[in-house]
């Protein structure tokens, strides 16, 4: 397909309704990043690098946010839905490369629904035992998380789709849920309460690893609270004055989530011994339950955690299968992935493959009884963004050669080229990440090449123009 015959497709189609403005992007963002992230990791984070646990999120808060003036420069010059994959066909037009980022994000998004299914699962036996945490080793976690995906994966069927309204609940429940365990920690602190108070500036890393490595893995590791950070721009198309509004609303989110971030890890090592949160898969629970024992919203946190990993889970599926159906639609993977139920009106062949490698993820690394599945989990979600995140600072970077006919935000040099260094290095393995999240992370790549091959195979045998994602030059 050439430029002027995509173009002309496009033209053919109605364009996306111009629903939000600043008020409701900034929920949306807010709502998109908080999430399992912090209700989940938080007790890893500190785990790696003692009760200072406040700084990796803020470094990586930081290096996200040299990151997000690339995707402001990118996202008011091209104010179009595709995000990454957009900005990196535009700048080296290799459509296989395009794939990998693409199919980098969708596996990101895979990861951290499997991630969320655990969470889900732990906190939702906390709340049915009334507050008594279940054994890392109890079957039944297994269980319900695979019940959970597959939920998740009937409700994806059934083509529930999160309106802007719904966005705005789910944040406020989220949001409600992560101050009201700042709330009810800093009282107890004010209160001369905190034993732990002196371990927020101690650092204690694990193993032989020194200060700056057991930072640096801990900042990888809170990378997965910036999971959603790369789903605001996909909503250009759908934002009102986007080349106005973008720049101030997502710094603003950034800023917000990162307060809320840092206020929840200090407050949790001040409250909670550093080994307990370590081993715990619900760490604001047991902030919680330190704090105020017997304060009888206690018994609620498990129910607005479950919630809140809930919404994260939905939302990452949603995305996968939409991604993995839109490459198949588009020829670049086999046929059979572009499925549409005809009732329901939904990808339903992607649904069911994008569950199927969740499924298998999570019994895999379920296996080892002495892994931190979350742990894991997280962390190959942060890798895979990381990966992203360098490759869309040096697309910037290429993209200055090409010039548009509306002003737009312009990202500094210096910035940008901080971004993909800071950025690429958080991937390497001298920082300390788990090999076994590369593994993760390899397998899932695997898979999208090999049915990348067998499409590009199918097509040269059977003499098929080669397929490939929709010309966005």
């Amino acid at each position: 397909m050439t430029s002027t015959e995509s173009g002309a497709t496009r033209t053919d189609q109605p364009e996306l309704k111009r629903v939000l403005g600043w008020k409701l992007l900034l929920l949306f963002i807010v709502g998109d990043i908080l999430g399992t992230g912090v209700y989940a990791l938080t007790g890893q984070v500190a785990g790696e690098v003692g009760g200072a646990a406040w700084l990796p999120f803020l470094i990586a808060f930081a290096v996200a946010t040299l990151t997000a003036f690339s995707y402001l420069e990118l996202v008011t010059k091209y104010p179009q839905a595709a995000g990454a994959a957009l900005y990196v066909h535009k700048a080296f037009g290799i459509h296989f490369i395009t794939f990998i980022v693409l199919f980098t994000v969708m596996c990101s998004g895979i990861t951290s629904a499997t991630t969320a299914s655990r969470a889900f699962a732990v906190n939702m036996l906390t709340a049915f035992s009334g507050g008594d945490k279940p054994d890392a080793t109890n079957p039944a976690l297994l269980f319900f998380a695979i019940g959970f995906l597959l939920l998740v994966m009937f409700i994806n069927f059934r083509g529930v789709a999160e309106g802007v309204g719904t966005n705005v609940v789910l944040t406020l429940v989220e949001l409600s849920g992560l101050l009201m365990v700042i709330f009810i920690g800093y009282w107890f602190i004010v209160g001369g309460n905190a034993e732990h108070w002196d371990a927020v500036v101690a650092f204690e890393a694990q193993g032989d690893k020194n200060v700056f490595i057991a930072v640096t893995a801990a900042t990888s590791l809170a990378f997965f609270a910036l999971v959603g950070f790369e789903d605001s721009v996909n909503m250009a198309e759908e934002c009102k004055e986007p080349t106005k509004i973008f720049p101030k609303v997502m710094l603003t989110g950034l800023g917000l989530t990162a307060t809320v971030y840092v206020l929840i890890s200090i407050c949790a090592v001040a409250i909670v011994p550093v080994g307990v949160l370590a081993e715990s898969e619900t760490p604001l629970v047991d902030v919680v339950q330190a704090a105020a024992p017997d304060f009888p919203i206690t018994d609620l946190l498990p129910w607005i955690s479950m919630f809140a990993v809930a919404n994260t889970a939905l939302i990452n599926m949603m995305m996968a299968s939409r991604l993995l159906y839109g490459m198949a639609k588009q020829g670049v993977l086999p046929a059979f992935l572009a499925y549409v139920h005809p009732g329901r009106r939904t990808p339903f062949a992607a649904i069911i493959f994008t569950t199927v490698i969740a499924l298998c993820l999570l019994v895999y690394v379920s296996a080892d009884p002495d892994s931190s599945v979350v742990g894991l989990l997280g962390g190959t979600t942060a890798l895979l963004l990381l990966a992203v995140f360098t490759v869309v600072n040096i697309s910037v970077l290429v993209l200055r050669r090409d010039h548009v006919d509306h002003p737009h935000f312009r990202t500094n040099t210096v910035v940008a080229v901080l971004g993909a260094i800071t950025c690429g290095y958080l991937t390497l393995p001298i920082t300390g990440r788990d090999p076994e999240q590369y593994v993760i992370a390899g397998w899932l790549l695997l898979v999208g090449v090999i049915l990348w091959a067998l499409t590009y195979w199918h097509h040269k045998r059977h003499h098929v123009a080669e397929g490939h994602l929709e010309d966005v030059n």
